[in-house]
This record gives C-alpha cells, sequence and structure tokens, in this order.
C-alpha cells in the first residue's frame, strides 16, 4: 500500500499530525477506534468521507512508523 498518496502532514491541520488526504481525521483515530474494536464497516459508516484504501493507508503508514522507530532499552 502505497500510503504516500493518502496520507499528508501539513502543520497547519491538526498541529501536524497525519491526516487522511482532504481531511481533519488523523491516521491515531483511525487506528485508536481499530484498537477499540470498531470494524473497518463502522468507520465507513460513520465516517462517509474516507474509502477502505484510506483505512488500509492508515494502518500502512503506523507500520512504516513502527519499522523505523528505533527502541531502546533502559538498563534500571
Amino acid at each position: 500500500m502505497d500510503w504516500q498518496n493518502r496520507i499528508t502532514i501539513n502543520s497547519e491541520v491538526l498541529a501536524g499530525k497525519p491526516v487522511i488526504k482532504n481531511t481533519r481525521l488523523s491516521v491515531e483515530l483511525i487506528i485508536d477506534l481499530l484498537a477499540q474494536g470498531w470494524l473497518e464497516a463502522d468507520i465507513l459508516k460513520n465516517y462517509p468521507g474516507i474509502t477502505q484504501e484510506d483505512i488500509k493507508a492508515c494502518l500502512s503508514y503506523a507500520s512504516n512508523a513502527l519499522k523505523t522507530e528505533k527502541v531502546y532499552p533502559l538498563n534500571v
């Protein structure tokens, strides 16, 4: 999934959070809804401005972000 065509980051929209292109719906919101158990159909019904491809782009963006994140354990 090529999320770059569907996810945008603009410092003037939601303080620069990644959002679905041409909306104010953040990737974070979509991921949170899925984590809460919402089905894709629920999201599409409640947010009619987005598509199944937008939801996939959010997941792809999150996956990419996690792949590039570096985590270092704290030795306590």
